[in-house]
């Protein structure tokens, strides 16, 4: 995948992400790097993970952001859900 196609399913999966877990988005580099590293995360446990800009790899990355974004409030301390 290019870095292009990287950046456009970070952004729509982190702000879905950011959506689901506390109704508002974090910002756009925020919501760009938790659809990213939610991406990743499932390719680091060994799932079928980004496959390319397509809907399976944009469910992927939304639930991946979810667990990011959850974890990031419990070490910050920010309520979530």
């Amino acid at each position: 995948m290019s870095i292009l196609s990287w950046i456009i399913l970070g952004v729509i999966a982190g702000f879905l992400g950011s959506k689901i877990v506390n109704k508002s988005g974090q910002g756009l580099v925020l919501d760009i790097v938790l659809g990213i590293v939610g991406a990743l995360i499932f390719s680091a446990f060994g799932a079928s993970g980004v496959t390319g800009l397509n809907i399976y790899s944009l469910i992927v990355a939304v639930i991946g952001a979810v667990v990011v974004l959850w974890a990031y409030h419990q070490f910050t301390g920010k309520r979530a859900l």
